[in-house]
């Protein structure tokens, strides 16, 4: 493999978009692409109605479901070398050469690191296997037709147009969740075709910082999974060549698009949480980047010929911290926000986004009216559902200043968002996953197109078996809370708002939405949109217990109040003064108004140390969770008390089990919080 195909999106700033000097995107005109197209079967296209393929139907289909064949196929010996000339390019060269490997595709044991993808020019189409264009229908009721099919030729320029109003915002969704199975199982099935001999790894990037001290309750957070997904804004080099502008517009990368994805210990939903790029943040300090080159330290400026600071601030926007800081910066800035312990990174720049796109054959969108930007011209000519291409995919979701809309950064999220649902449709769709052709081109332009930190093949695998049963209503898309944008263009976090939502997140509470009756199972997409209602705000369910490892503090950090439940007098006083000797900070004891058989320590979320601190010292290792305390820990003395102990040293580690209080209400949101439910699937 050479250097230019393992490169990451940094080290290719200054290649071509594609590799063969032929713009595929740009110069084959609609009419060439139309005769070069077969007939297909016409069921099999947009949503996928009857095309789709649950995600457990599929694991069972690629398993080794009939005893009497052999599950291992043999490798195919190298051909000789002929010692012929070199051979004359063919449009069938372009075809992904493929090879059988000695381990079936379901074996986890063998996909510890990535496979090899040598093949890092732009993929060519699979022509015989693309629908004809046909013209667009406006749709009737919940009636489909087949998606007009959306190539682009050159950019259109706009005219500029009034304010119309806000679009109507399209409230359809399907499964981020997908992303990591279709994922897992996309890579897996493409290991049928990669010989053992190409071992190469995925673009690693430093990014993650486990230990930082913004984490908020790390022992609660433990068995998550959260992914900062990043879309890269670069202008340099091949960027340039797909029209996103070039580094005269703006030098440098940006995180055009940033998304945190959290996926709890109990793989029972996924929540999505998108940051508007211009969100305002305090400046911080990070290590110096160079985007050129993805390496951090001091820069060359050659200009001065000198070399730059080894620590810079960033600015008051969000997308700066990447720009200065890169991804530890970013990392750094989204744990200080949320709170989250962010475990994967993933970035894609935009020329990795087209080619993911065109990989896929086109994805589906759908939109209300045509779609016109004042900067980027005619983004979607028609209104409908049709199928695009990577450059108009890439304006579909870059575009912050549409007529039709007066909401800016907001309306480009919501529909960032909805590409994503349906990107991930696409990729477990049967014309993907049993495709092997289309299914390679698409891990090719993910492996040679992004970055990671902490992201392998068998993680993903395990990852996307452990989801395939959820609920598309158990998916959530949300955008933090902001305020009134200021002079500067920055949009100022309103930080109680965004506290209570993540909270909710690490907590596992109930969100907006919500909804296990209204779905159907992720990888099935129904041919009418279901019915999505509102589910009224639940506690968490009833006797669910977490064993957690969790350390102490000091017992001069902990407030406690002891309540008597027992009915024997004085007991609670007389706790209450053993707890002061032992240095912790008390509150005037109280009876408690029922009877309790144990002793039970109660904290509020976030709490979990001084409520394993008071438990020791109580011989208790069970904890319940509720809300409403604050940092006070109560403690209600049962028929078990006995003596209060010793404190132990600060810094020690204990087990508890810690249960929720089914009677205690969910975290409180914003009752305008901005929430996209994945079970809907209507276009409006």
């Amino acid at each position: 493999m050479s250097d230019g195909e393992s490169a990451a999106p940094w080290a290719r700033l200054s290649e071509s978009a594609f590799p063969d000097g032929v713009d595929r995107w740009i110069t084959v005109p609609p009419a060439t692409w139309v005769a070069a197209q077969g007939p297909r079967d016409t069921q099999n296209v947009g949503c996928h109605a009857t095309g789709a393929v649950s995600v457990a139907d599929l694991i069972a289909r690629l398993g080794p479901a009939f005893p009497d064949l052999p599950t291992h196929r043999h490798v195919a010996p190298e051909p000789e070398p002929s010692g012929r000339g070199p051979k004359v390019h063919d449009d069938a060269d372009d075809q992904q050469d493929t090879e059988a490997i000695a381990i079936p595709a379901h074996s986890l044991e063998f996909l510890s690191e990535l496979p090899d993808l040598r093949a890092a020019n732009y993929p060519r189409a699979d022509h015989a296997r693309r629908e004809p264009e046909l013209p667009g229908k406006q749709l009737t009721g919940s009636a489909r037709v087949r998606p007009l099919r959306i190539r682009r030729t050159s950019p259109a320029p706009a005219k500029p147009a009034p304010n119309s109003g806000r679009r109507p915002m399209v409230l359809a969704a399907r499964s981020l969740a997908a992303l990591f199975a279709a994922l897992a199982l996309a890579l897996t099935g493409g290991a049928w075709q990669w010989s053992a001999s190409k071992n190469s790894r995925l673009n690693m990037v430093s990014a993650l910082d486990p230990h930082s001290g913004d984490i908020v309750n790390p022992s609660g957070q433990h068995g998550d999974e959260n992914f900062l997904l990043v879309g890269m804004d670069s202008r340099a080099g091949a960027n340039a060549n797909i029209g996103a502008g070039d580094a005269e517009d703006a030098g440098g990368a940006r995180s055009d698009t940033v998304m945190l994805v959290n996926i709890p210990a109990s793989r029972e939903r996924v929540v999505a949480v998108s940051f508007p790029r211009d969100l305002a943040i305090t400046p911080i300090q990070c290590e110096a980047w160079n985007p050129e080159t993805g390496k951090y330290g001091p820069i060359y400026d050659e200009k001065t010929g000198t070399m730059g600071p080894r620590l810079v601030y960033t600015e008051t926007k969000l997308n700066s911290a990447f720009s200065f800081g890169g991804p530890k910066c970013l990392v750094k800035v989204i744990q200080k926000l949320s709170g989250l312990s962010i475990n994967r990174f993933i970035a894609i720049d935009f020329v990795g986004f087209a080619r993911m796109v065109e990989a896929l054959g086109g994805v589906e969108v759908c939109s209300t009216t045509p779609l016109r930007d004042y900067e980027l011209g005619t983004v979607l000519e028609h209104a409908g559902r049709q199928v695009i291409d990577g450059p108009t995919a890439l304006n579909y979701v870059r575009a912050r200043q549409v007529t039709t809309e007066s909401n800016g950064d907001y309306g480009r999220i919501k529909r960032q968002q909805l590409f994503l649902s349906s990107l991930l449709r696409s990729m477990i769709s049967t014309d993907t996953l049993f495709n092997l052709s289309r299914l390679n081109n698409v891990v090719n332009m993910f492996i040679g197109n992004s970055y990671v930190d902490n992201v392998k093949t068998k993680d993903l695998v395990e990852l996307g078996r452990s989801l395939q049963h959820m609920a598309a209503g158990h998916v959530t898309f949300v955008t933090v809370p902001t305020g009134i944008t200021d002079q500067n263009g920055d949009e100022p976090p309103r930080t109680s708002d965004m506290k209570a939502l993540f909270t909710a997140i690490i907590d596992d509470d109930p969100l907006p939405l919500e909804n296990d009756h209204n779905a159907q199972r992720l990888g099935n997409t129904p041919s009418t949109p279901p019915t999505t209602t509102k589910k009224a705000p639940q506690a968490g369910l009833t006797n669910e217990i977490q064993h957690q490892q969790v350390t102490t503090t000091s017992p001069k950090e902990v407030t406690v109040q002891v309540s008597n439940s027992t009915g024997q007098a004085g007991l609670a006083t007389t706790a209450t003064d053993q707890l002061k000797r032992n240095g912790f900070n008390v509150m005037a004891p109280d009876d408690y108004p029922s009877s309790l058989l144990a002793t039970t320590v109660f904290f509020s979320p976030g709490n979990e140390q001084a409520a394993a601190t008071v438990a020791a010292v109580f011989g208790q290792s069970k904890i319940e969770r509720v809300t409403g305390i604050g940092q006070l820990v109560q403690v209600v003395l049962g028929q078990d008390f006995s003596a209060v102990r010793a404190p132990l040293p600060s810094g020690s580690t204990v087990s508890v089990q810690i249960s929720r209080n089914s009677s205690s209400p969910p975290t409180k949101l914003p009752e305008d919080l901005t929430v996209t439910n994945a079970a809907d699937t209507t276009c409006e």
